[in-house]
């Protein structure tokens, strides 16, 4: 059986696709853990190039294919298809042990990982072992004063924070000359020592001292496997393109994480909506014309922030083991909610979503009831807010307006068409789509590839 074989009848990508032809992209609209993972490989068969746009090792994909799940955190998920170019962009920071780590992996479960269908931006930055104690201190000196934001501790935020100070920023590319990238980390050193003891000061903890010699020596293995795979991303993918190519992007986190546009400060570091696409890949608006919204058929966070809709009682309980929701990356058992249909209609506005899809349908069913979030009141004065709040405190300000739908008993894992699903399933995807004014293109009934259903 050759590398890449499907593991099970069911792996191969569905004839079917809930896009028109041409370039697309893959986005979460709601607080991440959508199931953006399972999309992107149920697209990537019929795609040429699979591209992540932004984020790093903070964030974790899970594919289902046959009896074996893959949980990805920086390789897209074309990399479980033939056929496509998987592509990490320059708005993307890398721990580079973690992503080699993460190729052993596949490699082992076998699957083919070469430089010929993985590339790597050398405009991508780099997260070092000095961006990830920053980021434990920091997180533990907001602690010891009631302001943590719950981090996941890899790095991200200090490493994108770098890339904006420019000056203590590595980039792949330089991993091409380790012995001048040495002596520019020579000089860094002695700043990132200097944050270091000051917020483990802060803390109340010790910490590891900055020994640039010992991060030198593991470098250099990690930049000698890497180096092959670096390349001109934004250049190739325009290659492709040009070539009449189809490229899929896909995001991180989603849209309500985004450091612009999310619920600050309880967000990530990165432009993780669509409009991050097009500086995180070096590619032009209106190239990519298509854009699959993910939402899951109900509500999840991980970390702090208010969270409007949240269940904190037994159907929050039953909602979260049906839906095995709890952190690819982390472990964390997720914050669990009602679908909320103001923010989504928000990320819908935003993301220039052409059409939805969602998740986790089946984790629904044998609810006798459901309930959705329809809109927001300020909790003191009782008036209607109108849009999306700016920020989390005020948005922790919110009572969210509920409206009960019949919920469905029926097992839904085996359906295939919309045909098939309960009456009240099927009401529940028209109320969402005429909700937000975007069409349902595709339900998921299930994790394996064939528990899908196209509209």
């Amino acid at each position: 059986m050759s590398a890449n074989a499907p593991t099970a009848p069911e792996a191969a990508a569905p004839a079917d696709r809930p896009l028109p032809a041409g370039n697309a992209a893959v986005v979460g609209l709601q607080w991440g853990d959508e199931g953006k993972g399972k999309v992107v490989d149920l697209l990537a068969g019929s795609y040429d190039a699979v591209v992540r746009y932004n984020g790093g090792a903070n964030a974790g994909h899970s594919v289902e294919v046959g009896d074996r799940r893959y949980a990805l955190h920086l390789i897209p998920s074309g990399i479980l298809h033939g056929r496509a170019v998987n592509v990490l962009g320059n708005g993307v920071v890398i721990d580079p042990e973690k992503l080699l780590g993460e190729v052993a992996g596949l490699r082992e479960a076998g699957l083919t990982v070469t430089p010929k269908n993985l590339k790597i931006s050398d405009r991508a930055h780099l997260v070092l072992p000095w961006h990830k104690a920053q980021d434990r201190l920091q997180e533990a000196a907001m602690q010891s004063v009631g302001r943590a934001i719950g981090t996941t501790g890899r790095g991200i935020g200090p490493a994108y924070a770098d890339k904006a100070l420019r000056a203590p920023a590595v980039r792949a590319g330089e991993l091409l000359d380790v012995d001048t990238l040495a002596e520019k980390l020579h000089a860094i050193g002695p700043m990132k020592e200097a944050t270091l003891a000051g917020l483990a000061a802060l803390a109340g903890v010790e910490h590891e001292p900055v020994d640039v010699g010992v991060l030198v020596d593991w470098l250099r293995p990690l930049a000698e496997a890497l180096a092959p795979h670096l390349c001109d991303a934004s250049f190739l993918l325009h290659e492709k393109m040009d070539a009449g190519e189809e490229v899929l992007f896909e995001g991180a986190n989603a849209t309500l994480l985004d450091v612009d546009h999310g619920t600050f400060p309880y967000i990530t570091s990165s432009n993780c909506s669509s409009l991050g696409l097009h500086p995180g890949a070096g590619v032009a608006g209106h190239r990519v014309p298509h854009v699959l919204g993910v939402v899951k058929a109900y509500q999840t966070r991980v970390g702090g922030g208010p969270f409007p809709t949240e269940l904190l009682d037994a159907t929050g309980d039953r909602i979260r083991e049906v839906g095995r929701e709890y952190g690819t990356t982390t472990g964390r058992p997720r914050r669990v909610g009602w679908l909320d249909l103001a923010a989504l209609r928000y990320s819908v506005r935003l993301t220039g979503t052409t059409g939805l899809a969602v998740m986790l349908l089946d984790v629904l069913a044998g609810l006798p009831e459901l309930r959705v979030c329809t809109g927001y009141v300020d909790r003191a004065s009782g008036a209607e807010v109108r849009g999306y709040p700016a920020d989390a405190d005020a948005l922790g300000r919110v009572e969210p307006v509920l409206k009960t739908l019949p919920g469905f008993g029926e097992d839904v894992t085996g359906c295939r068409s919309m045909a098939e699903l309960p009456a009240a399933a099927r009401g529940y995807l028209a109320f969402i789509s005429e909700a937000v004014g975007v069409p349902v293109t595709l339900a998921s009934v299930g994790p394996r590839r064939d528990q899908t259903i196209f509209a």
